[in-house]
């Protein structure tokens, strides 16, 4: 499995712009994407920072959507105060307490 780490800063008063935004179009737009795990969107009010992890089937998947990405994320560049940091990782453990 892969993941994608976003992160980035947003004014504090426009986290719930950024939140509604990634709700009304990331999310949708993830799930139709080939090899799509999974995605959480992490918020601190306080400090103005923005981020979201997807996770992906296989490298394969994770390259694909690499273009993609790049798309979601630049439908937020009037939130962000500075470019964001975007990072690939392979995720080699997982535990989920069920």
């Amino acid at each position: 499995m892969y993941a994608r780490f976003v992160s980035g800063c947003v004014a504090s008063e426009k986290i719930d712009e950024a939140i509604q935004l990634w709700e009304a179009v990331v999310l949708p737009s993830a799930r139709q994407q080939r090899g799509f795990k999974s995605v959480r969107l992490l918020v601190d009010r306080r400090q103005g920072k923005i981020a979201s992890m997807a996770l992906w089937e296989t490298e394969a998947d994770f390259t694909a959507t690499i273009s993609w990405n790049a798309s979601q994320v630049a439908q937020f560049t009037s939130l962000f105060l500075s470019p964001p940091n975007i990072e690939g990782f392979e995720v080699v453990e997982e535990f989920i307490l069920l």
